[in-house]
């Protein structure tokens, strides 16, 4: 009996769910990136977004005044100065996570449509509709769908996959939010500045190409089928973790192997620059020895992931940094600061 009567709120709150958001209510039909059929209102108000990547294009997109919750791990996944460019972040629900939610909590929000990334357990996928709530997977990648629910998907033609599976995930986050005109914009911006890129560096062979490793927390990196490693390429590199796939922890033997020209890391984990500075281990890679280690910029977003700010600046700031004498003409900060103005409404400079 007491189990039962504990259980009465959260069978009200589910009801609750149900009523307010069934499909009932909604008057279209989307389709999301790992190839579900997903029912949403025509009009949508109220978002809960528990992933990081379509969190960052919603900030850019201006439609946080949709935003009711957002992931508990926002601070750690985007770096703790983004704040500055979503001041109502701290103020928001948090109900869940990556691969996790807190049904109860969730269904308080009154989402109108919840987006998740598209390797969120089946189970808490279905534990959100199951709750009446419209729930759209993004991946950011062009894959099958059997690829598309994987955290490390097996791509076979990256440039295509990646150009594409970012192209359908703006203009669907954008549909859903009502932001269509500025998630064209967005498109169209990351196409104009990394052909620049492409004709600069088109005459680099492949054997000349410099050796790159992109150092994440506890020895983790990118490898095959990620966007870093195409970043890296299109900005004149070479992926020396290229043999591995996905996201994954290697071993120190395999970085001595490797023995890179050139270290980044990206603006979210200041320490790792430290640890590898100060550790013996390191300090036989060229990239130490040379003093090449280069804590990215915030724009220049080397996530697995791609997004917006990484293509329109991170691969241009890459290649200058590998190649600056064929990049002489251009002033980061003014390219910066001209793309924060346009979509994060303030100077990238203002922050730094």
């Amino acid at each position: 009996m007491l189990a039962r009567l504990a259980s009465a709120p959260k069978i009200a709150l589910a009801i609750g769910g149900l009523l307010f958001a069934s499909p009932a209510w909604a008057d279209r039909v989307v389709t999301d990136q790992i190839g579900r059929e997903v029912h949403v209102p025509d009009q949508v108000n109220r978002v809960v977004i528990l992933q990081h990547q379509t969190l960052n294009i919603t900030v850019q997109l201006d439609a946080m005044d949709k935003v009711v919750g957002v992931l508990d791990e926002w601070k750690k996944q985007l770096g703790a100065k983004y704040v500055r460019l979503a001041p109502k972040l701290p103020e928001l629900a948090m109900p869940g996570g990556l691969t996790k939610v807190n049904i109860e909590e969730l269904l308080t929000l009154k989402p109108d449509v919840v987006f998740v990334t598209n390797y969120a357990p089946a189970d808490m996928v279905k534990q959100i509709e199951d709750a009446g709530l419209a729930v759209v997977a993004i991946s950011l990648l062009d894959v099958p769908p059997e690829e598309a629910v994987k955290m490390n998907p097996a791509v076979k033609d990256e440039p295509a996959a990646i150009d594409a599976g970012f192209a359908t995930g703006v203009r669907l986050i954008a549909d859903i939010l009502d932001r269509k005109d500025k998630g064209e914009e967005m498109i169209a911006v990351t196409k104009k500045t990394r052909k620049i890129v492409a004709d600069r560096l088109a005459d680099i062979p492949e054997d000349k190409r410099v050796a790159v490793y992109m150092a994440n927390p506890e020895l983790s990196t990118y490898g095959r089928g990620k966007y870093t490693g195409l970043m890296m390429e299109r900005a004149g590199a070479r992926n020396v973790a290229n043999e591995i796939a996905g996201f994954k922890q290697v071993s120190m033997e395999d970085v001595l192997k490797w023995n890179p020209s050139v270290i980044f890391v990206q603006e979210r984990y200041p320490a790792v620059v430290d640890e590898i500075k100060t550790t013996a281990s390191w300090q036989t890679i060229d990239a130490v020895k040379n003093g090449r280690i280069y804590l990215m910029p915030e724009y220049a977003k080397a996530w697995g992931y791609p997004m917006p700010e990484a293509m329109a600046l991170g691969e241009l700031w890459m290649a200058k940094a590998l190649y600056p004498e064929r990049f002489e003409d251009i002033d980061m900060q003014k390219e910066a600061d001209a793309y924060y103005k346009e979509f994060y409404r303030t100077d990238y400079s203002a922050g730094q």
